[in-house]
């Protein structure tokens, strides 16, 4: 906007408002100011309810579809508050018109202001009409950009959205990668389904997933798919060298884990909820990490034994009375020392294992 105003339009103040495609936000504003540095300002779900949004000039020009323009020293009490905020700022002419773009659903929303006494010109009006037509398109393409990125971050995961959108897409597509594999299951679902109405279910499946996700997210490890009740997540570790600390981290994890959801269970318990009870199975192994499914319809996963055996050391839990079940190779690979638990057998597997889990 530097150059607009270098260019002898008198634009003072500039905002633009998206409407956006995301889980937590709702739409996306960035306002400049002559001399400023650009402010983004994230608007969460249910803005639209709220007096910042309700008789505001955005909402007037996105609901109604034309532009709006105030003289800003003409002000009365029932004009809204963020044209007063504008005018005690120094602003003096307001106009605010919708952006045209090919996308469905709320257009974008731009806003000028200029500090010039004499307001805009009817030649300024008809070059920042023009100035916005010629930034649809761009826009749009930078709509499209985040919407891609976002969609495949939640539905992929950060680190593998960010390989699809690199262009590992094709069946078959995969390398072999070592990590720490991490299998997480809810106890108990089946009858916590008989005994719960399906909204109860639904409360109690998002504050697992999200305390598993967070203690995930704080200490390295990514969510690569939601099974039913349980969580399959992986710890890359790119070199040999780094497994301690990736193992070590995705302990970390774990006991984040135990802690959080015990604080939880506390809060839980004071409203007659039922407590969130879990085991976690933890192996390192090498799988391969990549595309399998139709030649449209794909599933970007993990493949090999160490998946499997994640799974069945979770399984063990319950059985052995433990939170986490740990295999040898994890634990040889730890830099904190775990209790052995003795061999057991894992279904699938011919020979009997021995077994860690957190220390007393």
């Amino acid at each position: 906007m530097g150059r607009v105003f270098e260019a002898g339009i008198p634009v003072w103040r500039m905002y633009i408002g998206l409407q956006l495609v995301h889980p937590q936000l709702q739409a996306m504003g960035y306002l400049w100011r002559r001399g400023q540095p650009v402010e983004t300002t994230a608007r969460a779900y249910g803005v639209q309810f709220t007096p910042a949004y309700i008789g505001s000039p955005l909402q007037e020009v996105r609901e109604g579809g034309a532009p709006v323009r105030y003289r800003l020293d003409s002000l009365t009490e029932r004009h809204h508050e963020v044209l007063h905020d504008v005018r005690d700022g120094g602003g003096t002419d307001y106009f605010s018109l919708p952006m045209r773009i090919r996308r469905d659903g709320p257009l974008p929303v731009v806003a000028f202001a200029t500090d010039r006494k004499e307001g805009f010109s009817d030649a300024d009006i008809d070059d920042l009409t023009r100035l916005v037509d010629m930034m649809g398109a761009v826009t749009e393409m930078h709509i499209e950009e985040s919407v891609a990125q976002t969609v495949a971050e939640t539905y992929l995961g950060r680190q593998v959205g960010q390989r699809i959108l690199n262009g590992m897409i094709r069946r078959g597509d995969g390398e072999e990668i070592r990590a720490v594999l991490w299998f997480s299951d809810l106890r108990d679902f089946t009858g916590l389904n008989e005994r719960l109405p399906p909204d109860h279910v639904l409360e109690l499946l998002n504050n697992y997933f999200q305390l598993v996700g967070d203690a995930l997210a704080k200490h390295g490890g990514e969510i690569l798919k939601f099974i039913g009740d349980g969580v399959m997540a992986y710890f890359p570790a790119e070199d040999a060298l780094f497994m301690p600390m990736v193992t070590a981290a995705a302990l970390e994890a774990a006991r984040q884990l135990i802690d959080d959801a015990e604080a939880a269970n506390e809060a839980r318990a004071t409203g007659g909820a039922e407590p969130i009870r879990f085991g976690i199975g933890l192996h390192v192994g090498t799988v391969t990490f990549g595309n399998i499914g139709t030649e449209d319809r794909l599933d970007f996963t993990v493949i090999g034994s160490a998946v499997n055996r994640a799974s069945r050391l979770e399984g063990l839990t319950k059985a052995l009375g433990v939170r986490v079940c740990a295999s040898a190779e994890f634990n040889e690979n730890c830099p904190s020392p775990m209790k052995s638990l003795g061999k057991h057998r894992l279904r699938g597997v011919r020979e009997p294992v021995e077994i860690f889990t957190l220390p007393d």
